[in-house]
């Protein structure tokens, strides 16, 4: 029983850090541009796509093909942001809903033409043997998600912190006209926001498709519609707030589906969702922010 309790952790660590990856990229575009992108989803599915086209396609060797897919995906969510999201800024928050949606249909479109709608098997790149502790076996999947995980938000909290460009993104989050009167491009800071957002999903997509071994052009929509819920869980805005409510989620969803029922998992992580947000409308780590009269 602690075994089999064990392990379902371990897969709601595994599948939550995955939603925390693309959950990041969600926080950091409200926190600089107050925009929710609800296309950014379908950017994990454009990073399996690049992966298999660089892997099964062009015979790429793996590590290039995995910078491949950082970089499609990266140009990706920097076009989206320049064409969709820029002429919005300052938009009733129902249009940018509109266009994000319409962008991540354009998105799923375009994959359905070009790949059809028939699911493609794929290979797992990961081939690290699986680690066992007596009778618990970690898989070398979910070694290396957890891995990449941690190591990610490492390298984006210092990067925040500690450099030019990531002070610029809090000087633009706090007040953009204060920001652009002191000398920074917004423009530039909000392009490289979704291109660091759209990275760390194209990380999240190679992780997702690693796990779950079939491409088709709806993968990303799940994964994103949850990956939100885990960043205002944790309180959207917040880093460390999204990683913790990307894997607070996992954790959920595997003991929900171990132990209540596969059916429900889905409706038992929203409802959690729904009384955190009773209790504290901000989120876990989020800030309770007054609005200016």
């Amino acid at each position: 029983m602690l075994i089999s309790m064990l392990e379902q952790l371990i897969n709601g660590l595994r599948t939550g850090s995955i939603y925390a990856l693309i959950a990041l990229g969600y926080t950091m575009v409200y926190g600089i541009a107050k925009m929710i992108n609800f296309a950014h989803g379908d950017i994990i599915m454009v990073g399996a796509y690049t992966l298999y086209i660089g892997i099964a396609l062009l015979n790429l060797s793996i590590p290039i093909s995995i910078l491949l897919t950082v970089i499609v995906c990266s140009v990706v969510g920097v076009a989206v942001e320049k064409i969709a999201y820029k002429p919005l800024r300052n938009a009733p928050p129902l249009a940018v809903l509109i266009t994000a949606i319409g962008v991540s249909y354009f998105l799923q479109s375009v994959s359905l033409l070009i790949f059809k709608a028939t699911p493609i098997p794929f290979n797992s790149v990961i081939n690290i043997q699986s680690v066992k502790f007596g009778s618990l076996n970690i898989s070398g999947i979910t070694i290396v998600t957890l891995i990449v995980t941690t190591i990610s938000m490492i390298v984006l909290t210092l990067f925040i912190n500690k450099t030019k460009a990531g002070t610029a993104m809090r000087a633009v989050s706090e007040d953009k006209g204060a920001a652009q009167l002191v000398g920074i491009n917004v423009n530039k800071t909000i392009s490289m926001t979704f291109a660091i957002g759209s990275a760390l999903a194209a990380l999240a997509g190679i992780l997702y498709i690693c796990q779950y071994q079939t491409l088709k052009p709806t993968m990303g929509a799940l994964p994103g519609i949850k990956a939100f819920v885990a960043a205002v869980l944790g309180g959207i805005g917040s880093i460390p707030g999204a990683m913790l409510g990307g894997i607070v989620l996992g954790i959920i969803e595997s003991l929900s589906k171990a132990y209540i029922s596969t059916e429900l998992s889905d409706a038992i992580v929203f409802g959690v969702l729904v009384v955190v947000l009773l209790v504290k409308p901000s989120g876990i780590l989020g800030k309770k922010q007054n609005e200016k009269v």
